[in-house]
């Protein structure tokens, strides 16, 4: 698909929902007026995070005191049939991240809310739902449609159908899906930010995320290389953050 072709169906997708027409006119804006925004201060923090970077074994064994190899063993199926339905689907989409870092998240926790933002196949979800599914919890998820791919009906795609039974998927900008959350459930011990990646959605997400962390819940923020918002946020909020290394990017991760 060329890019002119993508932009026009994405364009089209958004005038075929009015419920997504504020974040329409945020991404024009994002596009036109703030276009560096998305890597403003990227350098700054790229720095910052190779310096304070560990492996995601050490992050999990320090901040959680948990080893991670048994979680590849325990799940070795669901994540062998998982990765072959990845592997069929017509539509792609972004693979799976450091999955036992948000396992053991939820379990050092004791997870029963966990709220995510960008699903995409749904590995991440289904590392908490694997979770939560031991204490009945739920996981409340915010995805974009994913108006150029005709590809919803794939998000999630890698979550066995009885793990869904503890997920609700809210499929708005994060902007529209996390105020109906919070109206859902005020409070959660897991929060794992992996959407809108400019400066200034993170910003207010991060901000709006950590109001709603319990105390001792984990906050979890993928890709903070990308620009310097999320060392901007910790240092706002005096947080002694860990940096995660893993496949050349960062995540971020601390306990509240």
């Amino acid at each position: 698909m060329s890019e002119i072709t993508r932009v026009l169906k994405t364009f089209i997708g958004y005038l075929k929902r009015p419920d997504l027409y504020p974040e329409l006119g945020r991404k024009i804006i994002k596009n036109t007026v703030n276009r560096g925004n998305a890597f403003k201060g990227k350098e700054k923090t790229h720095s910052w995070a190779a310096g304070k970077a560990v492996s995601q074994k050490e992050a999990v064994s320090k901040l959680f005191g948990r080893e991670i190899d048994a979680f590849r063993t325990d799940y070795a199926e669901v994540l062998q049939t998982a990765a072959q339905k990845e592997k069929d689907c017509p539509v792609k989409m972004g693979g799976p991240g450091a999955l036992e870092l948000l396992y053991y998240a939820c379990e050092f926790a004791d997870a029963k809310n966990v709220v995510e933002t960008g699903v995409a196949y749904g590995w991440s979800s289904l590392a908490s739902l694997l979770s939560l599914a031991k204490r009945d919890g739920t996981l409340y998820s915010s995805d974009m449609p994913y108006l150029a791919q005709d590809g919803d009906q794939y998000v999630g795609y890698v979550v066995p159908e009885n793990l869904k039974k503890s997920w609700k998927l809210f499929r708005f900008a994060d902007k529209e899906s996390l105020p109906k959350i919070f109206a859902d459930n005020a409070v959660f011990d897991v929060l794992h930010y992996d959407s809108d990646k400019s400066y200034n959605g993170r910003i207010w997400a991060y901000d709006e995320l950590y109001k709603h962390l319990k105390k001792g819940g984990v906050f979890i923020s993928d890709d903070i290389g990308d620009n310097s918002a999320y060392q901007d946020f910790c240092e706002k909020y005096s947080i002694e953050t860990t940096v995660v290394e893993y496949e050349g990017k960062y995540i971020g991760v601390f306990v509240k």
